[in-house]
């Protein structure tokens, strides 16, 4: 990791498709993005609650006991209406521990395939939390609304991005460009309200 004048922001996750999306959302805030990996420091093993916001601020606070720096713990998943809200946390996990993604794909169309795609309403929803010295001084959420493809499409993005289908785009998550997805994501609307906390953050440091 290369060097930097502007004070460290720690990423709680280990997931590179998550860091990247991070990292190219955190461009131009007056703080430098790190994982925790790139830093030695440990990762919760687990997502053991049952919202998106208490596993967010359950990976900043485990990450912030290990440093005095800032920390940014996030959870997110897809949501699926008529699933029940279903996979929701266990997104990652939704066809097993191993978190493969193309299983996952797999077993979401499986179970939606007797539903007509009217009713196949879905939401990405990301909820962020920024922790330090042992407590969690900020929190957002931010969401974006679809619709559940009957195939696979695009070749972006990850995890359920090809079935993520915008009717306003006529295309999935995965057929966006990075900056497109960038723009309307669940995971930017989250960060816009992080940055900006942020940034009164950095400036009374």
């Amino acid at each position: 990791m290369k060097k930097s004048t502007r004070p460290l922001l720690v990423l709680a996750t280990g997931n590179p498709g998550k860091v990247a999306e991070l990292q190219h959302l955190l461009r131009g805030v007056p703080i430098e993005p790190a994982t925790a990996t790139d830093l030695g420091l440990a990762l919760p093993a687990d997502e053991p609650y049952a919202t998106f916001l208490e596993n967010a601020k359950h990976k900043a606070l485990f990450v912030a006991e290990q440093t005095p720096l800032l920390v940014l713990g996030e959870d997110s998943g897809l949501e699926v209406d008529a699933l029940g809200g279903k996979p929701g946390v266990l997104s990652k996990r939704y066809s097993g521990l191993q978190g493969n993604a193309e299983d996952n794909n797999t077993k979401l169309l499986r179970e939606l395939r007797e539903v007509p795609r009217p009713q196949r309403m879905a939401r990405f929803q990301c909820v962020a939390a920024l922790a330090a010295a042992g407590r969690v001084l900020f929190t957002a959420s931010g969401a974006c609304e679809g619709l559940i493809a009957d195939d696979p499409r695009g070749t972006g993005g990850f995890g359920y991005d090809p079935l993520f289908y915008l009717p306003d785009k006529n295309r999935t998550m995965a057929e966006l460009s990075a900056a497109e997805k960038n723009h309307i994501s669940h995971r930017s609307r989250a960060l816009e309200k992080v940055i900006a906390f942020i940034r009164q953050y950095a400036s009374d440091a």
